[in-house]
């Protein structure tokens, strides 16, 4: 059965997390997905266009909304938090017809025009609902046998619950143990598992956000992570690149990777990490890498 989506990669996969578009595009070509990528969609504008000026924001998320049902294709997207911006503002819209009208006379302009049924879903629901957990176990070439990786969910993608689906899909709070364990690995259960990365508060409260991200990488490593596993690039950035700095903070012995969703499920695919540019973290993957079981090529 062909799965197609229209895709929005959004800002950091093409940014400051290449790797991540890259091992997107190289796992959906071994799943069989076909990825539409909507080259002229503009970012959620999360966290900065929304508190200035959330008209514009909207009519943005609206017109990404509006070129996918031009395709005629669900909406798929690779990032937490673009889930959650996205899902508010379809919520939005869906509640107040006479502000989508006002919306849809912005996306005129464009010939697009935007109409609240459009299924959109993070990489993550895309993986456990459309494509399936068992189609996906008979795919597997390189079983994580051995290898322990904790979960690490992002705020945007669970909260709020109703506006995110929780209540109809009450699995998704645990879509990442679920998916942990179809590639073979064990998912390492930890507090801080589904709480804030602290990247929001980077840019003003520096130390506070490194510690959060300190604490939860700390407490998973403690209890036996070899690396920890994300949804959301966002939260990759805080983990990752700005491990070594929450390791000055805490004064923690860490060195944990961190790895994006795609990547895990490459792996278990037989996808070379080099095809995943594995190479680009800011903590190292090797030792990761190294605990891939023997006999298959790493």
């Amino acid at each position: 059965m062909a799965m197609r989506y229209a895709f929005w990669p959004g800002c950091v996969s093409k940014g400051a997390a290449p790797e991540l578009y890259m091992a997107t595009n190289r796992v959906a070509r071994e799943l069989g997905i076909e990825l539409v990528e909507l080259d002229l969609a503009t970012c959620t504008g999360a966290g900065v266009i929304q508190e200035q000026a959330p008209e514009l924001a909207d009519a943005l998320n609206a017109r990404t909304f509006a070129m996918a049902q031009q395709l005629g294709l669900p909406l798929m997207n690779i990032c937490s938090t673009c889930q959650g911006i996205e899902s508010m503002v379809q919520d939005k819209l869906a509640k107040n017809p006479d502000y989508l009208a006002k919306i849809n006379d912005i996306l005129a302009e464009e010939g697009l025009h935007y109409t609240p049924d459009l299924a959109i879903k993070n990489f993550l629901w895309v993986l456990v609902e459309d494509f399936g957990l068992d189609r996906l176990k008979a795919m597997i070439k390189r079983p994580l046998n051995g290898v322990r990786i904790g979960p690490f969910y992002g705020c945007y993608i669970l909260r709020p619950s109703d506006i995110l689906g929780i209540d109809e899909h009450p699995g998704r709070n645990t879509y990442l143990e679920q998916a942990i364990e179809a590639v073979g690995a064990t998912p390492v259960q930890y507090e801080g598992a589904k709480k804030c990365c602290g990247f929001p508060i980077l840019t003003i409260n520096r130390e506070n956000s490194l510690k959060q991200a300190g604490n939860h990488i700390h407490e998973a490593q403690d209890l036996g992570a070899d690396a920890l596993v994300s949804p959301c690039p966002l939260c990759h950035l805080n983990l990752d690149a700005q491990q070594p700095a929450a390791k000055s903070v805490t004064h923690y012995d860490i060195d944990l990777p961190i790895i994006h969703l795609p990547q895990m499920i490459g792996l278990a695919l037989g996808v070379p990490p080099q095809e995943m540019r594995m190479d680009h973290h800011v903590v190292s993957t090797k030792k990761l890498l190294d605990k891939l079981p023997e006999g298959v090529p790493a």
